[in-house]
């Protein structure tokens, strides 16, 4: 897992050239709407996608996480299922959906049955490398999301922002995994309560998803203005257990800036531990990754202080099986 990490940037690079190189068809209907389907390290991509475009796309671009896709799915709908393997059982039902429905198809795995069908069915497929645990494959799998879009002109190209980003990262590296460390003593033998700006919500849903997989830890988190009209009225009881970590962004908006604020006078009643961490780059996208290789580097560390491997998911494995008896 630590040398997959080390790789994040490599791996945009790898993915931006793999959308690049595939060849994808055109589609001659007019698409009304986007529908990612995708679930756990194959699904977060779009949920950070849906948020950084949020400005750009024309068109509502929503993500799907279960077994059901919505009515409002139609052959004008484009729908990319997302899934690393290829076997995902909720998004192969989703396909088969989407198919029902004579939806627009594109698809990202790196094989499985998602390939096979896609490569028989002549729907648009990028496929990119195998064999990571598919929460860290997410530098592979996100860039693809972007060149799909833009391959159907729903949003424009996003290459420059991502060589940005990987120039940032790469510059600040050894200041990120300081950093990290740092917030890893912090969070040691703590609950992480994580708070961001709501249009960055996807990136405190990584790094819990994180901290759940690869540090084996229970976390919450909620955005702010939500969390200002109901979680907040919950902070009433001392305890020393709760870590606050708070993702932080120049672009927050300048009245949510304010409520994090005031929202920390009322933490620190409750908890000695507060982390903020702010980000680095001059768009959405580029802050967003950064903030997401930070919170892996944590996950990974907050593993090794908690004794745990890293990659392990047996429960989920268990899961699976049981579910395979049905």
């Amino acid at each position: 897992m630590k040398k997959l990490i080390e790789d994040f940037t490599k791996h945009i690079s790898q993915s931006l050239q793999i959308g690049k190189d595939s060849q994808l068809s055109t589609c001659n209907k007019t698409i009304q709407q986007v529908l990612i389907c995708g679930l756990g390290g194959s699904g977060i991509g779009g949920t950070v996608l849906a948020q950084v475009v949020s400005n750009d796309s024309l068109i509502p671009v929503l993500v799907n996480k279960d077994y059901k896709i919505p009515q409002f799915v139609n052959p004008n709908t484009l729908v990319v299922v997302c899934s690393y393997s290829g076997n995902t059982e909720e998004s192969l039902e989703m396909l088969e959906q989407a198919e029902a429905k004579n939806a627009e198809i594109a698809c990202i795995c790196s094989g499985g049955q998602l390939a096979e069908i896609a490569k028989n069915k002549n729907y648009n497929l990028i496929l990119i490398p195998g064999g990571n645990p598919p929460r860290a494959a997410f530098g592979l799998a996100f860039p693809a999301l972007f060149c799909l879009l833009n391959h159907y002109g729903i949003i424009s190209d996003y290459t420059a922002e991502f060589n940005r980003a990987i120039t940032i990262i790469d510059q600040e590296e050894s200041n990120i995994t300081e950093l990290a460390i740092s917030a890893t003593e912090a969070l040691y033998k703590k609950i992480p309560v994580i708070y961001a700006d709501a249009n960055y919500e996807g990136v405190a849903v990584r790094f819990r998803q994180q901290i759940n997989e690869n540090s084996k830890m229970l976390c919450w988190h909620h955005v702010v203005p939500e969390m200002n009209h109901n979680e907040l009225v919950g902070w009433r009881t001392i305890n020393e257990e709760l870590a606050v970590v708070i993702f932080r962004n120049e672009d927050d908006y300048y009245r949510t800036q304010k409520r994090i604020e005031v929202n920390k006078t009322v933490f620190e009643k409750y908890t000695n531990t507060i982390i903020e961490l702010y980000s680095k780059g001059n768009t959405r996208l580029e802050r967003s990754l950064y903030l997401i290789h930070l919170g892996d580097w944590i996950s990974y560390f907050l593993a090794e202080k908690n004794g745990v491997d890293v990659v392990e998911v047996d429960v989920i494995t268990h899961l699976k099986n049981e579910l395979a008896k049905i």
